[in-house]
């Protein structure tokens, strides 16, 4: 009933604002507006200003006219369509008992679309940089159906990547994204200008190209907020610093001081999701994407306030939510079980799709104010989310020490009694063989009836009826993210341009994984843990200068302070303990994300400070721009002092093309999370086909140095681009090249295997862990990449069907090969996983059409 009061109410809104052209006839202004093809304007704002500065507003109706009752008198008549050029008559005479007429015939207007990322001089359209640069507006955001704005990007940026990672550890919780198929800390993120926070997580696994990355989490910004994003695609490390290796994304809020909008979007897939739901529901067998269709929602505001006389407070507010997907079929060790006589499988018994995302709250708030000389400005951000995805199935016969410690031949049986400490063997528990997947069923009788023996299948303290069907583990993390920017600038009475700021930011990810066990525990195992606290907190102190020495000459300047801390909390004692049957075989800590024991906990950081300059020349008639860039970066006891350089230009031939190139160097740091932390996770191992644990140790480890680890070191990188603009207002055409070489470039090993030493070397290094590990890896900088390709980006609005129609396409092809590596360290697999794990080429082509109200959007995209 609420649902339908609703709608009446927007129906009655609807007919309050309908257009005035049945306004009653007698003294006023009426008239007819059309298009320069003499094609009627429905929907068209009119405005008419009397003497005392009072409107009147009316809208064109369904025929192109429209009428406004008024007294006698003298007025301004200004008419306002999106997309056309203003009409404005003055001086309109209106005589009692006659009506004025003021008809219009507006043009298309090609309004240019400017940019701030890239130059430290005025905002340029983006057809006049000199360096490739992408701007999305609002309206690209609220055309499209999905409701996360990694997802949005991707499909209006050409060489922006992102993608679902099931099964993925914490890359599920926040998504990896490229440019450039770079890794997703290649590229910088800004929030007006001002540098964004990286995210707690470290994506051990995330697609090849993003194995063992630590970016932002760009799910915290909501779309609503957005006024545009710009996405400068080449390397600008010289001008910002660390990270800016692929390019830029510079994120613009909103700032209007008045009006607003809502937004509601839901959605579900056609197709239900796989498996039976009858088969979920005990522990070890979560429902989380079994059955359903998978909706979706969310709800979006935005409302712009005066903040004194001129300045504005821009709020938004994002809340929804995602329930997970499934296309997973049941594999060939699942249903031998099945096929057994166990039951008590789940179908399907591993998940493979979107994650559960629960409670996804995104608050923004932009601020401005001051006077004609200074303004006090700043944004904040709130963010909270609840992520939670699935795991690998641990089968119930041959699941290495928790099922069996002899590849399912048979079933391990913890001895009770030689827990308590009375002896080896003192059950005297029997051997429980198992054939064509199924336990002998006389032996396993006599385990179950026997209190001193043991296994999984029976009752424990986790689970009131065992786990007789295996589990599935359910990973996930309560994601926490913040950021306060506060700032004043101004221009002193010479022109010179000063800014002040201070940020800070931080994300915290507090781990969680249930339906799953610490085997080691044996009957006192609970199936619920919290494995570790992850932190990234993040504050920049900036002073930035700006004067344009002449009408042909800007020059630029600042100093940066900036300190970056990782934090690693321990996880609770369960998720981390040895317990008393690890002697047996049994694997300790909770198993698919070992916690982080105390020893391992701990907090890391790092400060920098950095001063930079650049300058730009551009032609009198702007036919030309030369900018150049330096930047000087010390890390105190760290990495030492690095400076990178940035030559860019334009020429134009004549005002509708113009070839555009730069060339510049740059370096990416590594975060003290990559520098410190201990990470074991369980994944598949293609070579032997089964589930393992993984241990990433730090590289300056003892069993590292025995395979070439070391400190790390920052990457480095060379960036050279050309390309060509062609823009005759109603079409627009650019083609760039480009090349990015990195050198020391940092990745994680190929997998070792431990030695008994090496295991005993670990243990004594105070990583007790190692007797769970099977492999192991940590970070390098030990080989470099090429990459380069071709980005098109093109748009049309022909005048001959009215203006109102625009077709656009993009297309990127992007290839990256393996120049040098150490092959003791990166294998064929990493190569292939670095260079192949993200698609080589992308297109998408549209066509926009805006009719009275309504906007109409079809896209392709490949």
């Amino acid at each position: 009933m609420r649902r339908h009061s609703i709608c009446i109410l927007l129906a009655l809104v609807a007919i309050a604002l309908a257009p005035g052209a049945a306004a009653a006839q007698g003294t006023g202004i009426s008239g007819t507006v059309t298009d320069t093809t003499g094609g009627i304007l429905p929907g068209v704002t009119v405005e008419v200003r009397d003497a005392a500065g009072g409107v009147q507003t009316a809208f064109t109706g369904g025929d192109g006219t429209y009428s406004v009752s008024l007294q006698p008198g003298t007025y301004d008549v200004t008419i306002i369509l999106p997309g056309f050029q203003t009409f404005v008559q003055e001086g309109v005479s209106v005589a009692a008992g006659a009506m004025a007429t003021v008809d219009a015939q507006l043009g298309v207007e090609f309004a240019e679309t400017v940019a701030v990322v890239g130059t430290r001089a005025d905002p340029r359209s983006i057809t006049a940089s000199p360096v490739p640069v992408d701007v999305i507006t609002a309206q690209d955001f609220v055309s499209q159906g999905d409701i996360d704005l990694t997802n949005q990007l991707r499909t209006v940026v050409p060489s922006f990547n992102v993608n679902t990672q099931p099964i993925s550890d914490a890359a599920t919780i926040v998504r990896p994204a490229n440019l450039r198929n770079m890794a997703p800390d290649h590229t910088l993120i800004l929030v007006n200008g001002k540098r964004r926070h990286r995210a707690a997580v470290i994506a051990w696994l995330g697609n090849g190209v993003a194995d063992g990355a630590q970016g932002p989490d760009l799910s915290a910004i909501p779309s609503i907020a957005l006024r545009q994003v710009e996405v400068l695609r080449d390397g600008a490390a010289a001008q910002y610093g660390s990270d800016a290796i692929a390019g830029v994304i510079n994120f613009e809020l909103k700032n209007a001081r008045e009006g607003g909008s809502i937004e509601f979007r839901t959605g579900q897939f056609y197709t239900e999701n796989d498996g039976d739901p009858a088969t979920c529901g005990a522990v070890g067998r979560s429902c989380n994407g079994i059955g359903g269709f998978a909706p979706t929602f969310t709800f979006a505001g935005n409302a712009g306030l005066p903040l004194g006389p001129e300045g504005f407070l821009n709020l938004s507010l994002e809340y929804g939510g995602t329930q997970p997907t499934n296309r997973a079929l049941q594999d060939g060790g699942t249903q031998t079980v099945i096929n057994g006589g166990n039951s008590n499988v789940r179908d399907t018994s591993r998940v493979w799709g979107v994650p559960l995302v629960d409670d996804d709250l995104k608050v923004f708030a932009n601020f401005g104010t001051g006077g004609e000389r200074a303004e006090f400005y700043g944004h904040a951000n709130y963010a909270s989310k609840k992520v939670t995805g699935g795991f690998y199935f641990r089968n119930p016969n041959n699941r290495g020490n928790v099922y069996s410690i002899d590849g399912g031949e048979t079933l391990l049986v913890g001895d009770v009694l030689e827990a308590q400490g009375m002896g080896v063997g003192a059950a005297n528990c029997p051997t429980v063989n198992i054939t064509n997947g199924t336990p002998d069923p006389v032996a396993f009788g006599q385990v179950r009836n026997d209190p001193n023996c043991f296994t999984f299948h029976q009752p424990f303290l986790g689970a009131a009826e065992g786990l007789p069907g295996g589990f599935t583990p359910q990973f996930g993390g309560d994601v926490y993210d913040y950021s306060v920017v506060a700032g004043v600038r101004g221009t002193t009475m010479t022109g010179l341009n000063w800014d002040v700021s201070f940020n800070n930011g931080r994300n915290n990810v507090q781990t969680f994984i249930f339906d799953t066990v610490n085997a080691s525990l044996g009957p006192e195992s609970p199936t619920y843990f919290e494995p570790n606290l992850l932190r990234q907190t993040e504050t920049n102190l900036n002073a930035d200068v700006s004067y344009a020495a002449s009408d042909m000459i800007n020059i630029a300047g600042g100093v940066e302070w900036r300190n970056e801390q990782y934090h690693l909390g321990e996880g609770d004692p369960a998720s981390w303990a040895i317990g008393p049957y690890g002697a047996q075989g049994f694997s300790s800590a909770s198993n698919g994300y070992n916690g982080t024991r105390p020893e391992n906990a701990g907090t890391w950081d790092r400060a920098n400070v950095a001063v930079y300059g650049d300058v730009e020349v551009h032609g009198v008639e702007n036919n030309w721009t030369l900018g150049a860039a330096v930047r000087i970066e010390n890390f105190y006891d760290s990495f030492g002092t690095t400076m990178n350089s940035k030559l860019s230009g334009r020429y134009g031939f004549t005002d509708e093309f113009a070839v555009r190139a730069a060339v510049s160097s740059g370096f990416r740091a590594p975060t003290p999370g990559q520098q410190n932390v201990l990470n074991v996770t369980t994944e598949f191992d293609y070579e032997i086909n089964d589930l393992v644990n993984n241990g990433t140790i730090p590289s300056i480890s003892p069993v590292a140095a025995l395979r070439g680890g070391g400190p790390l070191q920052p990457e480095e990188s060379i960036n050279y681009s050309v390309g060509t603009v062609v823009d005759s207002g109603t079409f627009t055409f650019t083609a760039d090249y480009f090349r990015i070489d990195v050198a020391d470039r940092l990745t994680i090993t190929r997998n070792y295997s431990l030695t008994p030493d090496e295991v005993a070397t670990l243990i004594a290094d105070g990583i007790a862990e190692a007797g769970n590990l099977a492999v192991f890896r940590f970070f390098v900088n030990d080989f470099s990449t090429r990459t380069q390709g071709l980005d098109l980006v093109s748009t049309w609005t022909p005048l001959a069907i009215g203006g109102r129609t625009t077709f656009s396409g993009v297309f990127n092809f992007t290839d990256t090969e393996v120049t040098d590596h150490n092959p003791e360290n990166i294998d064929a697999d990493r190569i292939a996983a670095l260079t192949l794990g993200l698609p080589r080429t992308r297109w998408k082509v549209g066509a926009t059409h805006t009719e009275n109200r309504w906007t109409l959007m079809a896209r392709l995209h490949f």
